[in-house]
C-alpha cells in the first residue's frame, strides 16, 4: 500500500505578521496517485442490466473474453478547467479536481464482502443520462469548494434521485470549505429537504456490518463518534435516504493513523470500508422501493374540495414528517372498499398551531427522524386532546428516534398521563371491523422480536377517554404497498387492517 503525506500550512510568522494559506493551497496526496486500473467511461447513449443481476451475460461476439460487470457506480468528474502558469507553461487545471482512489478501493472491498460483481465508471452530469436503470448510484468527492450545479443539473438532478437513484458524496480530507458548499448546493437542489444527521438505528448502520461506532482521525488526532453522532448526513425521499454525504473523508485504504492528515479528517481504513460497504448495500437493497416510490398513485377524489365525509389531518412538525405520502390515501381507499364509511380521498396537512378539534377530530401523525414541538405546538396539542380530539400515530419504519421524540412530545403536552400497551384482545381496536388475534411481521421486523405474533399497539387515556392510539411499529410503510425492505412494521395485509380498526374505533365513541 502506498502511503503518502498531506500537508497544509494553515499560518506562517513572517517578520512578525500572519499568513493564511488560501484553501486553494491545499496538497491533496490523492490527486498525485493515479488510479490501479483505467476506470470505464459512461455516456448517455450506454445502459446495463437492470439489478439485481450479478454480471451481465455473453454477447455471441465475445464468447471468448469475460464480459464486463455492470456498472453499480457513476463518480462523476468535472471538466471544467482554468488557465495557469505552472513552471513556466500554460496549463489547463481542473476548477474542481476529484480523485478515484476511493471509489476504486471500495468497490473491490465491497464486491469481496458482498459477493457481488459490479465496477465504477466514470461519468460527467452534462454527459449522463439521469435514468437511475443505467447508473443507481452517483458519487462525487473534492476538497475545494464545490461551484455548485447550474439550474438546468439542479433539475435533472432532483428528478434522478425522485425517481430512484442514490448519490454518495465524499469530502476528499474531510474539508470545510468543501463541506459548506455541498451543503449550499444540495439545498439549491431539494429547497424543502434538508441534510439530517442520520441516527444510530439508521438502516445503513446495520444493513450489513453492525456499526454502533466510527473511528477517525483529526490531524494526529485518534477520535471515534458514538451511535448518537456517527457523522454521516442524509436527504431522504419516502423512507429511503437518497443522499448519503460524509463530511469526515470516507477513504478506503488510506493509512490515516501511520500519515496523518494536518488539516484533515479521514475515517480508519476498517471503519471506512465497512460503511461504504453498508451504502452500497443500502441503496441496492432500496432500488425496487425507490423505483416503485416515483410512481405516487392519484385517486381521483384528491383535489376536490373537502365534503362532509372524513378527512385526515396530518401533522406537519420539524422532522421528517412525511416519509410515508403514498400511505394514508391508499388507507382511505382501503377503508372504502370494505367498510360503509364515506371517505373521501383526501388527507390535509396542519400545523398544530391550527388544529381545531371540531375541524379535525382525528389528527394522524408519522415521522423517520427525531423533532421537536414548540412550547405553543406543545400547549396546542394539549389543548386539543384534553378538548376531545383523538391522536393516531406510528413511527415509519419502526424509527426509534421518532419513538423517543413521539413520547417525550405526548409526555410534555399531557403531564402525567402515559401511554399504555393494549392487552385486551377483545379491545375494539382489535376487533372494531376485523378480528385481529395475531398478525404477520415484515422479514426485518420478525427478525428483530421473533416471539412477536400480537399486535403492539399503545394508548393514552384522558378522563375515560381514548385520546391517544399509538404504534412503535410501522403501520404506514404497509399502506404504501411498496415493501421497502428496512421496515420493521407489520405486514401490508394487517397494517390496513390495524389502521382501519383504528380508524373507525377513534370515529365510533372509542
Amino acid at each position: 500500500m502506498r502511503l503518502f503525506i498531506c500537508t497544509l500550512v494553515v499560518a506562517a510568522v513572517t517578520l512578525g505578521t500572519l499568513h493564511l494559506v488560501r484553501a486553494d493551497d491545499f496538497d491533496n496526496p490523492k490527486a498525485k496517485v493515479p488510479p490501479r486500473a483505467k476506470p470505464s467511461r459512461i455516456s448517455g447513449g450506454e445502459s446495463f442490466p437492470p439489478l439485481p443481476l450479478p454480471a451481465t451475460p455473453l454477447r455471441r461476439t465475445e464468447r471468448k473474453r469475460e464480459p464486463s460487470p455492470p456498472a453499480l457506480v457513476g463518480e462523476i468528474k468535472f471538466g471544467q478547467v482554468k488557465w495557469e502558469m505552472v513552471e513556466g507553461q500554460r496549463t489547463a487545471v481542473s476548477v474542481f479536481p476529484s480523485v478515484s482512489l476511493d471509489i476504486e478501493a471500495l468497490m473491490h472491498a465491497a464486491n469481496q464482502q458482498l459477493k457481488i460483481r459490479y465496477r465504477f465508471v466514470e461519468t460527467r452530469f452534462d454527459g449522463f443520462s439521469y435514468d437511475p436503470a443505467e447508473l443507481p448510484i452517483l458519487y462525487f468527492t473534492g476538497w475545494k469548494e464545490f461551484p455548485g450545479f447550474d439550474e438546468q443539473t439542479r433539475a435533472k438532478l432532483r428528478q434522478y434521485l425522485m425517481d430512484g437513484g442514490t448519490m454518495i458524496i465524499d469530502s476528499s480530507c474531510g474539508r470545510d470549505e468543501f463541506n459548506r458548499s455541498v451543503k449550499a448546493a444540495m439545498h439549491e437542489v431539494f429547497p424543502n429537504r434538508a441534510f439530517r444527521p442520520l441516527p444510530g438505528d439508521h438502516p445503513v448502520f446495520h444493513c450489513f456490518h453492525e456499526i454502533d461506532s466510527l473511528s477517525y482521525r483529526d490531524g494526529s488526532k485518534a477520535l471515534k463518534l458514538d451511535s448518537a453522532d456517527l457523522g454521516v448526513y442524509g436527504i431522504n425521499i419516502g423512507s429511503r435516504t437518497a443522499v448519503l454525504f460524509t463530511p469526515i473523508d470516507l477513504s478506503a485504504g488510506w493509512d490515516a493513523a501511520a500519515r496523518p492528515i494536518e488539516g484533515g479528517k479521514l475515517y480508519e481504513q476498517r471503519d471506512a470500508v465497512r460503511l461504504g460497504a453498508n451504502m452500497l448495500t443500502y441503496a441496492l437493497a432500496g432500488f425496487e422501493y425507490a423505483r416503485s416510490f416515483a410512481t405516487e398513485k392519484v385517486y381521483f377524489e384528491k383535489d376536490d374540495p373537502t365534503r362532509d365525509q372524513l378527512v385526515l389531518a396530518q401533522v406537519v412538525h420539524n422532522g421528517d414528517w412525511d416519509p410515508t405520502p403514498h400511505g394514508l390515501p391508499n388507507l382511505l381507499k382501503f377503508l372504502q372498499d370494505h367498510s360503509t364509511l364515506n371517505v373521501q380521498f383526501k388527507r390535509v396537512p396542519v400545523q398544530l398551531g391550527d388544529v381545531d378539534v371540531f375541524k379535525h377530530p382525528i389528527l394522524y401523525m408519522t415521522g423517520l427522524t427525531d423533532f421537536q414541538l414548540t412550547e405553543g405546538e406543545t400547549k396546542q396539542l394539549g389543548n386539543y386532546l384534553r378538548s376531545g380530539g383523538v391522536l393516531f400515530a406510528d413511527a415509519a419504519i419502526g424509527s426509534a428516534s421518532f419513538d423517543y421524540a413521539f413520547r417525550q412530545a405526548v409526555k410534555a403536552a399531557v403531564p402525567g398521563a402515559k401511554l399504555e400497551l393494549v392487552k385486551d384482545p377483545k379491545s375494539p381496536i382489535f376487533s372494531s371491523l376485523f378480528n385481529i388475534g395475531q398478525v404477520k411481521l415484515t422479514d426485518i421486523a420478525a427478525k428483530k422480536y421473533p416471539d412477536l405474533d400480537r399486535p403492539v399497539i399503545e394508548t393514552l387515556t384522558i378522563n375515560g377517554r381514548t385520546a391517544v392510539i399509538y404504534s412503535r411499529l410501522s403501520l404506514s410503510n404497509g399502506w404504501e404497498q411498496l415493501d421497502f425492505p428496512y421496515d420493521v412494521g407489520y405486514s401490508n395485509a394487517d397494517a390496513f387492517k390495524l389502521g382501519a380498526n383504528i380508524v373507525i374505533y377513534a370515529m365510533t365513541g372509542h
